[in-house]
C-alpha cells in the first residue's frame, strides 16, 4: 500500500508539471481558435490517444461491474470535468492573465478538501489542515502581484469564469473518487467521450460565427497535441489512478504545485514579473505539500 501511494504521489508531481504549463500554452493560442472549438479539438485528440488503451484490455472491461448510478455519475463527470471545466477555463484566459488564472485555481484544494469531508466522510488531521492552510497562504502570496500583467489588467469576468471552472473540477474530482471501484481508463475514456459530445454544439456555433478562416499554424497544432495527448489523455488517466490510492484532500493539496508551476512558467514565457513575495509564497506552497504528504504516509 505504501509503495502504491508513493507511486501515486510521483504521478501527481508529473501531472502538476504538465498541468502547470497549460495556463501559458492555452493563453498563447486561445485567441487563434474559439474556446469551445479549442476544447473540442483537444479532447478529440485525447480520445484518439485513449482509444487503443481502452480496447487493449476488453476482457477486463467486460468483467467490470457497473452499478446503475455509475452511468449518471460518468455523465456528470463529462459535464463538469470535460465540457464545463475547459469551456470556462478557455474563456477565462481570453479575459484574464495566466498568473491570475493560476491564483484562482488555488481554491481547488480548499474546495476538494472541504467537500471530501462533507460528502465523502474523509477526516482531516491537524497536520493536514496546517498543510492546506500553509498552501493556501502561499497561493495568495504567489498571486498578489498577478492582479496586473504587463500591459494587461485582470478582468473580473475572466476571474469569475475561472471560479466556475474551479467548482467544476472539484465536482469531477469528488465523483472520480466515488467511482474508484471502476478502472481509471473507463472513467477517463467515457467521461471524455460524454464531455466531447457535449462540446460539439458549442463548437459548431462558434465556428459558424467566425468571419474569417481559422489559421491555427504549427504552433497552435503543437499546443493542441500537447494539451490533448499529454495534458488530457495521459494526465487524466494518471490523475484518476492516483485518486484510487490517495484521499481527495491530499490529491487536492497537490494541485497547489500546479499553481506554483503555472505562475513560474507564466513569468518565464509570458514575461510576467516575479517578486520576493512570490518566492515566499512558493515556499509556503511546497511546505504545505510536504506536511500533508508526510502525515498520510505515516497513517497509511
Amino acid at each position: 500500500m505504501k509503495n502504491k501511494q508513493t507511486s501515486a504521489m510521483l504521478w501527481l508531481i508529473f501531472i502538476m508539471l504538465v498541468w502547470g504549463s497549460t495556463y501559458a500554452v492555452t493563453k498563447s493560442v486561445v485567441h487563434v481558435l474559439p474556446p469551445g472549438c479549442f476544447a473540442f479539438v483537444r479532447f478529440m485528440i485525447a480520445l484518439l490517444c485513449l482509444l487503443p488503451v481502452y480496447l487493449s484490455d476488453r476482457k477486463a472491461m467486460a468483467a467490470q461491474q457497473f452499478k446503475k448510478a455509475d452511468y449518471w455519475w460518468l455523465f456528470l463527470m463529462g459535464i463538469t470535468g470535460i465540457s464545463g471545466y475547459y469551456v470556462f477555463f478557455n474563456y477565462s484566459l481570453m479575459y484574464t492573465s495566466a498568473s491570475s488564472g493560476a491564483l484562482i485555481q488555488g481554491f481547488i484544494p480548499i474546495c476538494i478538501a472541504l467537500s471530501g469531508v462533507i460528502f465523502l466522510k474523509e477526516h482531516l488531521s491537524r497536520l493536514q489542515l496546517t498543510g492546506i492552510c500553509l498552501s493556501f497562504i502561499g497561493v495568495i502570496l504567489v498571486g498578489l502581484i498577478a492582479a496586473e500583467d504587463k500591459g494587461e489588467k485582470s478582468s473580473l469576468t475572466g476571474n469569475l469564469l475561472m471560479i466556475v471552472a474551479v467548482l467544476c473540477w472539484t465536482i469531477y474530482t469528488l465523483i472520480s473518487r466515488k467511482l474508484n471501484h471502476l478502472k481509471p481508463i473507463i472513467i477517463t475514456f467515457w467521461s471524455g467521450c460524454i464531455g466531447t459530445v457535449l462540446l460539439l454544439p458549442l463548437s459548431i456555433y462558434e465556428f459558424s460565427q467566425l468571419t474569417q478562416p481559422v489559421q491555427i499554424g504549427l504552433k497552435g497544432w503543437f499546443a493542441l497535441i500537447y494539451l490533448g495527448a499529454i495534458s488530457s489523455a495521459l494526465c487524466y488517466l494518471m490523475y484518476n489512478k492516483a485518486l484510487e490510492q490517495l484521499p481527495a484532500a491530499m490529491v487536492g493539496n497537490f494541485l497547489n504545485l500546479d499553481i506554483l508551476i503555472g505562475v513560474l512558467i507564466a513569468v518565464l514565457f509570458l514575461h510576467e514579473q516575479v517578486s520576493l513575495i512570490q518566492v515566499v509564497g512558493g515556499i509556503f506552497i511546497l511546505s504545505g505539500l510536504i506536511l500533508s504528504s508526510r502525515k498520510n504516509n505515516k497513517l497509511q
